[in-house]
């Protein structure tokens, strides 16, 4: 699996990607993302690409993303993330976000923190997140759509990995 920036070859799959009712209920489609990412030079539309497959969409948001979450100018926004319907179960959400991290450091080097906002009703990607490394810290907003823990995954210099 690997992750890409959204660019016009994806059109078609942005267009096919198929979210069931209960994921809608918690996060807008990519084809919704993807408009906003292209007016909004602050969003960038990310797939995880399994073979030819758009198999997961998320967004990933600087600055005034982060700002309703965090007072960290070197934080971005995780938002919007799904696994396209067919291909739930498989395993493609929690590679996409193990990925993450070293996507970031290559794409994004001043960025030292991902945050998220995840609706306190979202269990199973409550749990996905905090498997994979984020970290509850306490911090709770209200969304659109209730209730939503804010949890963080602080990255760390380069030169940490390297010992």
């Amino acid at each position: 699996m690997e992750l890409h920036f959204y660019n016009d070859r994806f059109k078609d799959s942005i267009e096919q990607y198929t979210l069931s009712e209960e994921q809608l209920s918690f996060t807008g489609t990519p084809k919704e993302c993807n408009e906003l990412s292209n007016i909004d030079p602050e969003r960038y539309s990310i797939l995880g690409i399994e073979g030819e497959q758009l198999v997961t969409f998320f967004v990933l948001h600087k600055n005034e993303g982060v700002k309703p979450y965090s007072n960290n100018k070197n934080a971005l926004l995780l938002r919007a993330f799904s696994t396209d319907f067919h291909h739930q179960g498989k395993g493609y959400a929690r590679q996409s976000i193990k990925l993450l991290p070293e996507f970031v450091r290559s794409y994004f080097p001043e960025i030292n923190e991902i945050i998220l906002a995840v609706n306190l009703k979202n269990e199973v990607a409550q749990g996905l997140y905090k498997k994979n490394g984020f970290v509850d810290e306490g911090v709770r907003k209200m969304g659109r759509k209730g209730e939503l823990i804010i949890m963080s995954y602080h990255l760390k210099p380069l030169n940490e990995y390297q010992n």
